[in-house]
């Protein structure tokens, strides 16, 4: 909260609402061996396959919104759990592409059913997933992600009355 609201900051609700997600993937998840840090990477990977793409690692980084550094550790868990291959791209010998084998298309499949299943229950409070609000909702929340949000310079008193 901040002094000058009486309640919650949007802030503060949405790194609770994160945090209460990422729980309840990582639990629901938990029987397929999934984490809710490597389920954008597995699902994002089945979904490009249905359309015949086969990202590099930077791609898939692009498209989940995560850091190609992260991205990397992940796939490197994905493959020692044999769900991902990794290969060079003939196109681009700097560039790794990334793959579902069979299993790890088997547990995406899973996955995506599982987490849908969660999305349907936590969206019920505003009519259900397909309702006017969950699409109001979801509208927000898009208009938020594409606010780019760069760090702050420091308040140390050598940058006050100085534009960036």
């Amino acid at each position: 909260m901040s002094e000058d609201s009486p309640g919650p900051t949007p802030g503060f609700l949405v790194w609770r609402l994160a945090n209460k997600w990422r729980a309840a993937v990582d639990r629901a998840l938990a029987p397929l061996g999934l984490t809710h840090a490597q389920y954008p990477l597995i699902s994002s990977l089945y979904g490009m396959r249905r359309d015949g793409e086969r990202p590099s690692q930077r791609q898939l980084a692009d498209h989940t919104g995560m850091e190609a550094l992260y991205v990397s550790k992940l796939a490197r868990a994905l493959e020692s759990a044999g769900l991902i291959e990794r290969t060079r791209d003939p196109r681009d010998p700097r560039a790794v592409q990334l793959a579902l084998t069979e299993e790890g298309e088997a547990v995406a499949r899973r996955a995506v059913v599982v987490v849908r299943e969660l999305v349907d229950r936590s969206m019920e409070p505003l009519g259900g997933l397909d309702g006017p609000r969950a699409r109001a909702f979801t509208d927000e929340l898009t208009a938020l992600l594409d606010v780019p949000l760069a760090p702050l310079p420091p308040n140390d008193g050598t940058t006050q009355g100085r534009t960036p």
